[in-house]
C-alpha cells in the first residue's frame, strides 16, 4: 500500500537525495514539504525546495515554510563543510534559475495537509525537530490524528557526530526533540548507528551517473556531484569509507519496509541540560523487566543493506528515467 508522507527536511545533501528518492519511489506519495533552517538556513532551504519543484515537475506537491531558529534561543550553527555552502555540496544551481523572495510562511498548511488526510497520513522527519516539535504544540489533537511519525535522529551505544555522544538533529535542538519524544505516539526513530550503514558507494554514484548521462537526465546530474562532495567530508572524518551514507533515505524506504528491519520498542529520553551530555539521547536496553520511565517508542536496530541499497539504485536510475519518459 502506497504510504502518504508529509516531509519535514532541512536540505543537505542527504535530505536532497531522499526528497529526489521519495518522488520517483512508488510506495511512496509525498502530500507535502516542510522546509526548515537545519544543514542550511531556512531561506535556502525554501530556494533548494523550489529548484528540486521546478526539476521534478512536482508543483502539485505543497511547499510549507517551516522553523527559521530551533528553541534553544541561540542562533543556528551551519555545516557548509559537510553539505556546501547551498546545501547541494559540488552541484551548482542553474544559473536561469530564479528562486523568488518569499518565505513560505504557511505553516498552518500542516494543520490544513493532516485535516485532510484524516488518520492516513505518515509523518517523516529527517532534519531538526522543530517544526514536529511545534505542531504538536500548535495542534496537538490534529497532530493525533497522524497514523504514525518516522525521526531520523538520535543515537543509541553508539558515538554522535556532533559530539561524542549527540546527533545532528537532536543536538541541533534537544528541546524540540524532547517535545516530540513526550508527545508523539506511534513513533518510530531511526537513529545514526543505523543509517550511519546505509551507504552509497563511490562506486555506486558513478553508475548511477552513467546510466543518467546516458538518458540526458537533467535530475539524475545531480546526485553525483552531490555525493562526491559528501563522501569527500566523510573521508576526512573516516578515511577508509568507501561511499557517504544516505540517513535520510533509509528512513524513508523503511515506512514500507517493515520486514526488512530489526528494531527494539524501549524507553528514550533526550538530554536537555546544559554539559557535555546536551542533545544526548538515551535508551534503557537493560535486559531487565522495570526499565527506565521514559515514553517508550520503536527504535530501528539494523536493516537488510542489500534490498534497501538495490531499490535506491532501481530508483535512481530506473523508475527516475521511466517516469521523465512517460
Amino acid at each position: 500500500m502506497t504510504k502518504k508522507i508529509l516531509l519535514f527536511a532541512d536540505f543537505g545533501i542527504d535530505d536532497i537525495m531522499a526528497i529526489i528518492y521519495a518522488y520517483y519511489e512508488k510506495n511512496i506519495e509525498i502530500v507535502g514539504i516542510v522546509a526548515e533552517y537545519g544543514n542550511v538556513d531556512k531561506r535556502t532551504a525554501i530556494r533548494n525546495a523550489r529548484y528540486l519543484q521546478r526539476n521534478t515537475g512536482r508543483y502539485d506537491v505543497p511547499l510549507i515554510g517551516g522553523a527559521e531558529r530551533s528553541m534553544i534561543g541561540e542562533p543556528p550553527i551551519y555545516y557548509p563543510e559537510v553539505h556546501g555552502p547551498e546545501g547541494f555540496g559540488g552541484y551548482v544551481l542553474s544559473q536561469d534559475f530564479q528562486p523568488g523572495d518569499d518565505v513560505f510562511e504557511n505553516f498552518h498548511q500542516i494543520y490544513d495537509i493532516i485535516e485532510k488526510y484524516d488518520g492516513d497520513l505518515t509523518i517523516v522527519c529527517v532534519g531538526r525537530l522543530t517544526s514536529l516539535a511545534t505542531s504538536f504544540i500548535l495542534y496537538p489533537e490534529t497532530v493525533a490524528k497522524v497514523r504514525e511519525v518516522y525521526v531520523m535522529g538520535g543515537t543509541f551505544n553508539f558515538p554522535g557526530n556532533v559530539t561524542p555522544v549527540a546527533e545532528a538533529n537532536i543536538f541541533g535542538d534537544p528541546y524540540a526533540a524532547n517535545i516530540v519524544i513526550n508527545f508523539a505516539k506511534n513513533l518510530t526513530i531511526f537513529p545514526l548507528n543505523v543509517t550511519q550503514r546505509a551507504i552509497l558507494t563511490a562506486d555506486m554514484v558513478n553508475d548511477i551517473d552513467e546510466i543518467n548521462k546516458e538518458k540526458n537526465n537533467q535530475l539524475g546530474s545531480i546526485i553525483k556531484p552531490m555525493m562526491d562532495y559528501y563522501w569527500q567530508f566523510y573521508k576526512s572524518q573516516i578515511p577508509t569509507i568507501p561511499g557517504a551514507p544516505l540517513h535520510d533515505v533509509v528512513t524513508l524506504w523503511g515506512v514500507f519496509n517493515e520486514s526488512e528491519i530489526v528494531y527494539e520498542i524501549k524507553p528514550v529520553k533526550v538530554v536537555t541540560s546544559p554539559g557535555s551530555a546536551f542533545g544526548q539521547t538515551i535508551g534503557d536496553f537493560r535486559d531487565f523487566v522495570q526499565l527506565a520511565e521514559y515514553p517508550v517508542h520503536r527504535i530501528a536496530m539494523g536493516f537488510n543493506y542489500p534490498s534497501f541499497i538495490n531499490r535506491v539504485i532501481d530508483v535512481l536510475t530506473l523508475e527516475l528515467n521511466n517516469f521523465n519518459n512517460q
